[in-house]
C-alpha cells in the first residue's frame, strides 16, 4: 500500500452562475500531477466539489491514503460533519448538485479520504497555484458545457 497522497483543490467562478474553472494539485513523494478545466456556465461550490472528484479520480490504486486540502466550507464540512451522507439517505431532495455528490461519493468510497480546511487567499503555496489553475481553465476561450448545471433548477436559484 503506498504512503499518503496529498491533494490540494480550489474552484472558481466569475460570477455565480458564470464561467468557472477548477484546479487540483496531487503530491506524491517526488511526483506531482496538475490538473485543471474549465466550463461555460457554472458556480464556485460545483468546480469546487469538481476539483475533489477529479483529484481522487485521478488516483490509480483503490484504497489510497489521502489528504485533501481544500479552502471550499461547503466540500470540507459536508464530508468531516457527515452532512453529506444524510443527504444520500434523502436521495440529495432539495439539495443542490446532487449529481456532483452522487459522482464524488462513489469515488470516495474507494480510498481513505480526509479533510482539511485551510483558509483561501491565505499564502499557501499550493493553495495559491489551485486557484490560478482554476482561473487560467476559466479564461480559457474554449470552455466545456457543465452538463449537470441547470440554471432553471428551483435549487439553483439565488433569489
Amino acid at each position: 500500500m503506498p504512503g499518503e497522497i496529498t491533494i490540494y483543490t480550489d474552484g472558481a467562478a466569475s460570477g455565480n452562475p458564470g464561467p468557472g474553472g477548477y484546479g487540483v494539485v496531487l503530491i506524491y513523494g517526488k511526483h506531482r500531477l496538475e490538473k485543471s478545466e474549465g466550463f461555460k456556465l457554472t458556480t464556485n461550490n460545483r468546480m469546487e466539489l469538481m476539483a475533489v472528484i477529479v483529484g481522487l479520480e485521478a488516483l490509480k490504486i483503490p484504497g489510497s491514503k489521502v489528504v485533501i486540502y481544500t479552502d471550499s466550507k461547503y466540500v470540507a464540512d459536508a464530508v468531516e460533519k457527515g452532512w453529506v451522507f444524510q443527504w444520500e439517505t434523502k436521495a440529495f431532495k432539495k439539495k443542490k448538485n446532487p449529481d456532483l455528490w452522487i459522482r464524488f461519493l462513489k469515488i470516495y468510497r474507494t480510498h481513505k479520504v480526509r479533510f482539511v480546511w485551510i483558509r483561501g487567499h491565505s499564502n499557501n503555496l499550493e493553495n495559491e497555484r489551485c486557484d490560478r489553475l482554476a482561473v487560467s481553465a476559466y479564461s480559457n476561450p474554449v470552455l466545456l458545457e457543465d452538463s449537470g448545471y441547470n440554471p432553471e433548477s428551483e435549487d439553483n436559484k439565488l433569489l
